[in-house]
């Protein structure tokens, strides 16, 4: 199978799906990832920039993603893009990949980044071209649970992640620079928390959840 993970930010792709990624990837499906955003001087260091790219690779070999494609838009600032050129930039990665999954930020999100693009994904993954047959959204610490919720998360999908939540935690360790001492949401603890309480719902030891946005069944 193809799977394509689309992100706003690095690490997203960990804090959301890193253990269903590397599940995946352990079951010798194709994963590719977009990360749409980047960072920008003033607003980050160049010290900071060049670490981030060092990150992302260490992180995506942990979990096994064959590809990455860059749009390098700037990080929260994906409001002054307009919509159709995201739209558009999405869509051609879709094409090319052609996957069968699509896992996608969650429309509810604090960070309008996450809100745009999960528009824009479900633009470009329109069943007209090529049909994905499954995409889902995910959950982000930080993002989805924070502030006054624009859209309560329900999941209704769960993926056991109980042999690959190790490999999901590694992967989280590259991204130095974003991982935080708990109980700061974005900590180890915390998202091994999360992960446990996941997996409590389905009667294992550690979980990820997503909202099922489509499904096509033959």
């Amino acid at each position: 199978m193809k799977i394509l993970v689309i992100a706003p930010h690095p690490d997203d792709e960990v804090l959301g799906c890193g253990g269903t990624i590397a599940k995946h990837s352990e079951n010798g499906d194709e994963v590719c990832l977009i990360i749409t955003t980047k960072a920008y001087t003033p607003d980050w260091s160049e010290e900071f920039i060049k670490n981030r790219e060092k990150e992302i690779k260490e992180s995506n070999k942990i979990l096994g993603i064959k590809k990455i494609y860059f749009l390098n838009y700037p990080t929260v600032k994906l409001d002054t893009i307009p919509q159709k050129d995201l739209n558009n930039s999405i869509a051609k990665i879709v094409n090319k990949v052609k996957p069968d999954i699509a896992y996608i930020p969650f429309k509810g999100d604090l960070n309008k980044d996450h809100r745009i693009l999960f528009e824009a994904s479900l633009v470009a993954l329109r069943p007209i071209n090529h049909k994905c047959k499954k995409i889902l959204a995910y959950e982000v610490l930080s993002e989805t649970e924070w502030g006054q919720e624009i859209e309560v998360f329900k999941p209704n999908v769960y993926v056991d992640i109980t042999d690959t939540i190790d490999i999901k935690l590694e992967a989280m360790k590259a991204y130095k620079s974003e991982l935080k001492s708990f109980p700061h949401p974005r900590s180890l603890e915390a998202i091994k928390a999360l992960a446990i309480k996941r997996g409590s719902k389905i009667g294992v030891k550690y979980a990820e959840s997503f909202y099922l946005v489509r499904e096509i069944i033959k």
